[in-house]
C-alpha cells in the first residue's frame, strides 16, 4: 500500500504543472532581466544579443530610443539583428573622442544664455488618434520616479480583449522581458511606441501591421494573479504617462 500511494503522489505531481495555464511568468520588478537570467551587459557597456531579441525589445529593456542604439551601432532600418552579436548600449568612447579640446591661445568664451524654453502644458499628440486598450478599471497610475516598469495597470477580466491603442507595427511579441509576461510592442511612429505586458494569449506577430482599436492579445493575470493589463507609452525612448493621451472616459 505505501509504494502504491508513493506512486500516486509522483503522478500527480508530473500531472498537476501540464494542466496550468500557458502563462509567461510575471515580475513586479526585475525588466533588467531576461529568460534564463540577467541581461548579458558587460562592463563596458556592450549587450550580447540572445534569440529572440529585436533591436526594440533591447532598448525598450534598457529605457533607451532604438534610434540611438541604432545609430551607436551602424544599424540601419529595418534593425535586423542576430544572436550573439555585441550592440553598444551608450555613445561610449565615440562620443567621448568626438570632443575636440579647445586651442589653448584662445579665450575660452561663454554663450549668451538663453531663456528656458517653457515645457508644453499637454503633450503634441495631434498626429495619433489614441484609444484606451481595453475595458477595466484603473488600478495603478504612471509615477515616473517607479522602479521597475513605468507604466499603468488596467483590472478587468481574464481573457477579456487588449486593443492597439493606436495604428502601425508590432516589433515584438514575445515573453523575453522579464516583469511583462506574454508582452507586444507596437511602433506608431518614429516617436512613439506602445507596450502591453500580462497577455494571456497573443494574437499577432512581429511585423504586422495592426489598426487602432484591433485586438492584439487577451488579458493574462498580472501583478497579484489578478487579470490585469500592464500599458507603457513612451516618447523617443522614455516613458511618458499614458493618460494624459489617451481620451477621458
Amino acid at each position: 500500500m505505501t509504494r502504491r500511494r508513493a506512486l500516486l503522489l509522483v503522478l500527480a505531481a508530473a500531472w498537476l504543472p501540464a494542466c496550468a495555464p500557458n502563462m509567461a511568468p510575471v515580475y513586479t520588478r526585475g525588466e533588467s532581466y531576461t529568460r534564463g537570467g540577467p541581461t548579458a551587459v558587460s562592463s563596458s557597456g556592450y549587450y550580447v544579443v540572445r534569440p529572440g531579441d529585436t533591436l526594440y525589445s533591447i532598448s525598450w529593456r534598457h529605457g533607451l530610443d532604438f534610434r540611438a542604439v541604432a545609430r551607436w551601432n551602424r544599424i540601419d532600418p529595418p534593425y535586423t539583428i542576430r544572436p550573439g552579436q555585441r550592440l553598444r548600449l551608450s555613445a561610449g568612447s565615440a562620443a567621448v573622442a568626438s570632443r575636440s579640446p579647445a586651442p589653448q591661445s584662445r579665450p575660452k568664451q561663454t554663450p549668451p544664455r538663453r531663456p528656458p524654453t517653457p515645457a508644453p502644458s499637454t503633450p503634441e499628440t495631434s498626429t495619433i488618434s489614441w484609444r484606451w486598450p481595453t475595458d477595466g478599471k484603473l488600478v495603478k497610475s504612471f509615477t515616473a520616479a517607479a522602479q521597475g516598469k513605468q507604466g499603468i495597470e488596467l483590472r478587468g477580466t481574464l481573457g477579456q480583449p487588449i486593443n492597439a491603442a493606436g495604428a502601425g507595427r508590432v516589433v515584438y511579441a514575445g515573453s523575453g522581458l522579464r516583469g511583462y509576461g506574454n508582452l507586444v510592442i507596437v511602433k506608431h511612429n518614429a516617436r512613439y511606441l506602445t507596450a502591453y505586458g500580462y497577455n494571456q494569449e497573443i494574437l499577432v506577430k512581429e511585423g504586422d501591421m495592426v489598426r487602432a482599436g484591433q485586438q492584439i492579445g487577451t488579458m493574462g493575470l498580472g501583478s497579484g494573479q489578478q487579470p490585469a493589463l500592464h500599458f507603457e507609452l513612451r516618447r523617443d525612448g522614455k516613458p511618458v504617462d499614458p493618460v494624459r493621451y489617451l481620451p477621458s472616459r
